[in-house]
């Protein structure tokens, strides 16, 4: 368990390596976090760092400004679990360049894009059925499970629904540059959500 920050994802490019191959890459904007509440075992059961990011737009809530106290107005907060709370305390900012270095590999958490309701074929990649020699059965999902024994149908049978809009952890993503002063991340691969989406980035 370790800490991370919180970004946004800014969308995907490609950089030239030294040696001239291209490698795709998401950017991220991950501005400086403040660390806004530390977890004890003894108040709280376990360990873990909360900090926050983003300037809040809005008016907060009574118990959101009561939890902030005296740090600034911060629109988005999570928490990171943490073995050891050394070396962390309340209105420290935390930065790209402190966590992150080329070379890292780091697990990436979003919010997949929402695709809405989709069929078993697009959401299960299910096989269609032919579309000659008289037959009917073209895009159905087919048998769902025995008849009179059980006389249900069993939980978890992959079917047509709501799709997408999940968290989505991906792993092992490497660190391919991290420009401090622009608070830019760049990670090999894609990543969950959309443009503009929250992302929360932690050393792997």
């Amino acid at each position: 368990m370790s800490i991370g920050l919180i970004g946004r994802k800014v969308g995907m490019t490609q950089v030239f390596q030294p040696d001239g191959t291209m490698v795709a890459v998401s950017v991220l904007q991950v501005a400086p976090n403040t660390v806004t509440r530390l977890r004890t075992t003894e108040r709280d059961g376990y360990t873990a760092v909360q900090i926050g990011a983003e300037p809040a737009k809005k008016k907060l809530t009574k118990p959101e400004a009561g939890q902030l106290k005296d740090l600034p107005q911060l629109a988005t907060i999570r928490e990171f679990r943490v073995d050891d709370l050394s070396g962390f305390e309340v209105g420290q900012t935390l930065v790209l360049g402190d966590l992150f270095a080329v070379g890292d590999e780091v697990d990436v958490t979003g919010v997949s894009k929402g695709k809405g309701f989709a069929g078993h074929i697009k959401r299960h990649h299910f096989h269609r059925g032919p579309t000659t020699h008289g037959s009917d059965h073209h895009r159905a999902p087919g048998s769902i499970g025995p008849g009179t024994t059980p006389g249900r149908v069993y939980k978890g049978v992959r079917m047509a629904g709501h799709m997408g809009d999940e968290q989505v952890t991906t792993k092992k993503l490497k660190v391919v540059r991290a420009d401090a002063d622009k608070n830019l991340l760049l990670l090999a691969g894609s990543l969950p959500g959309a443009r503009g989406s929250l992302i929360l980035v932690k050393k792997a």
